[in-house]
């Protein structure tokens, strides 16, 4: 009599796919390392277009710097520029700057000891001209 061979219906074979992501990550891993800049750059086809005649030229904005410090220190209290102003003369130059460009960067920069009230002149000096791109920093 023949015998007869049982075969269990186990799980079928499996294939381990660990060892198949690492050898895709290592390949990722290839090519972002060895790829160089100028391959990207030189292949990029963008063209930029032509220039209007009829537009105006666009005046480049400034960064105005206005330095606040403790008037006891010297002085009134006010740096425009690095240069000092009373609070007159810094009303004339917000005045004159406000003409050229209401959207101009005004830092605002104050020391640790400088009165508050000459933050809150230089604040409504610049509002009063419309001027309300402002960054305040303390030193």
């Amino acid at each position: 009599m023949a015998k007869k061979s049982k075969r269990t219906s186990g799980d079928a074979a499996a294939l381990d796919m660990t060892p198949m992501i690492d050898v895709v990550f290592q390949l990722i891993i290839f090519f972002v390392v060895t790829l160089k800049e100028e391959d990207i750059l030189s292949h990029l086809d963008a063209m930029s277009p032509a220039p209007d005649p009829n537009a105006k030229p666009e005046n480049k904005l400034e960064l105005i710097s206005i330095d606040i410090y403790n008037p006891r220190q010297g002085g009134d209290g006010f740096l425009f520029n690095k240069t000092p102003v009373s609070e007159k003369q810094l009303d004339a130059k917000l005045k004159s700057a406000a003409r050229y460009s209401q959207k101009s960067s005004i830092l605002l920069r104050c020391t640790k000891d400088s009165p508050h009230s000459l933050l809150i002149k230089a604040m409504n000096l610049c509002n009063k001209y419309g001027m309300t791109n402002l960054a305040i920093f303390s030193l």
